[in-house]
This record gives C-alpha cells, structure tokens and sequence, in this order.
C-alpha cells in the first residue's frame, strides 16, 4: 500500500523541529532538502494545529508543549510559547521592543522579545538567554520587588556582596517598596553592589520600565519596555505606555493560568475571572496606549 508522500513529509518537519527543540527554517531546509517556500506551508499548518509555535526572539520554531508537561510545571518554553502572541501584539502598539524573562538562582533569564520584529538598531534587546541582573534592570527589579518576602530575602543573600558598602542593602529595600508602591519598576536609582549588568547599564544610554506578571499574588516572568533616553523622557514614554505594558501581563497571566487550567480539564475560578476583569477595567484602553 502506497503512503502519502504529503504527510510524510509533514511529519519529517515536525519529528525535526521536536528533535531539534528549536530549528530554523534553514536548519530544516538544510536536513530534509525541501524548499523553503513549501517548508513555510508546512509549518504554518503545523502551527495552525496547535503542533508547533514560532519564537518571535530568533524566529525558531519550536514544539508545543503538552499538556502533560504544563500541567506539572511553569516551564521557560511553556512561558515563552503563551507569551509570544502578546508580545507581538504589545509590538503593535508600543513604539519600542519589549523582553519576557525569567528568574533564575542569581538572574533573570531572557526567554522571548519582539525586538527583532522592529528595525531599529537602538531597540535591539536579547537574544534568548542573555541573563539580566536583578538589580540593576528594571526587568529584574519588577520580578524582586513583586515576590513573596522568602524568595526576596533568598535572592538578596546571593547577591551581597563580601564587604558592601554601609546602608547599601537599606537603599536596595528602599528602592524594591517605591517599586511596589508605583506598580513598576525603573532602572534608577542606581545602585552600587557589583551585580551583573551594572557597567551595561551605566553605559548603554537606554530606560526601561518593566512590571511582574503575577499568577496568584507572585510572579513567574516580567515584561519591560526599553527605549533609548535621547528619544524621551521617562514620564513621557511611561504616560503612553505604561498601560500598556501592564494590560499585557495580566493578558499573558491570564493566558498562563487558562492553559494550566485546561491541562487540568478545569475552567477559570470566578474569583480569577473577577479579579482580571477589576484589573481591565482600570487600565487604558488600547487605543489610547498607542
């Protein structure tokens, strides 16, 4: 019996992109030898079926992750996939890139950003993997000022340096309470312990104002937005955006928690539900974000 040439195919690409888990496009015209229009076909099918996803950070395509594995973790891929559609969506209205990260031991972890989807040498941020100081970015400063007080007091141990300078941990507290206080974090004021990113920081000429994405009251990732400082004021840019900013992670938690929810064959709790409306309803429409 004769099989079908079409889904044999089709199933090569996919057995690549899980085998792989992340191919480019010429990667896998490379090992199967198809041509790449006919491989873009494929993996907008494969898409559409729910098999597989695109990374918006370097375009690699990526499996999908099953339900199996969301229901028993909060995986870096499972984020990065939920996210992905918001941020491009984010990159719509907002005129300047944005990054999703993660925490790690003594870090944030870049997992997804729009930043290639705008051609700007000035809003290039990433790539995936880059590690973001909890201190000294606003990425990092979001997810620490907006986590429950033993993984703050944790993180801060790692980060304390041998001899620091006196009252530096009091001004480090002081700035994660404004942090929490306003609803989003900033990269001034500078501060002196000598953690990653700080001479990057110093030197790079850009702002950025990030906020945690919170599921339950803590975080799991934030999402900033970075522009460079000759191009606007902080309350400026912050004035348009910030709405934004903020509306696509309650969209990106809501998306998270609905997909955990439907690995456990459950729907959303009332109490989710109304809490994620109270949010909407307080912050700025769309339209008046972009």
């Amino acid at each position: 019996m004769k099989t079908v040439r079409a889904l044999e195919r089709g199933l090569d690409v996919l057995l690549q992109v899980q085998a792989r888990r992340a191919a480019s496009l010429h990667e896998m015209h490379v090992a199967l030898g198809l041509p790449k229009a006919t491989l873009l076909r494929m993996l907008q099918t494969l898409g559409q079926k729910g098999l597989i996803w695109q990374r918006l950070a370097d375009g690699a395509y990526l499996p999908h992750v099953d339900a199996r594995a969301r229901s028993q973790a909060l995986t870096l891929e499972h984020v990065a996939e939920v996210a992905s559609p918001w941020l491009k969506a984010l990159s719509t209205r907002v005129s300047w890139p944005s990054v999703l990260a993660m925490p790690r031991l003594d870090h944030m972890e870049i997992v997804e950003t729009n930043s290639p989807l705008f051609r700007l040498d000035s809003a290039t941020l990433g790539p995936v993997g880059v590690k973001l100081s909890y201190i000294h970015t606003a990425t990092g400063r979001a997810y620490l000022a907006a986590c429950r007080e033993e993984e703050r007091e944790a993180i801060i141990t790692r980060l304390r340096p041998r001899n620091p300078q006196e009252g530096s941990e009091a001004d480090l507290r002081a700035i994660l309470a404004e942090t929490r206080s306003r609803g989003y974090a900033a990269r001034e004021p500078l501060h002196p312990w000598p953690d990653r990113s700080r001479q990057l920081v110093l030197r790079d000429g850009r702002r950025s104002m990030a906020v945690p994405i919170l599921l339950d009251g803590a975080p799991v990732a934030s999402i900033n937005i970075t522009w460079p400082a000759k191009r606007g004021t902080d309350d400026a840019v912050m004035l348009r955006h910030l709405g934004a900013l903020k509306h696509t992670a309650r969209e990106i938690a809501m998306a998270i928690e609905r997909a955990a929810l439907a690995a456990e064959g459950r729907a959303p709790s009332g109490a989710i539900m109304a809490q994620f409306a109270a949010g909407t309803a307080k912050s700025v429409s769309p339209g008046e974000n972009s």
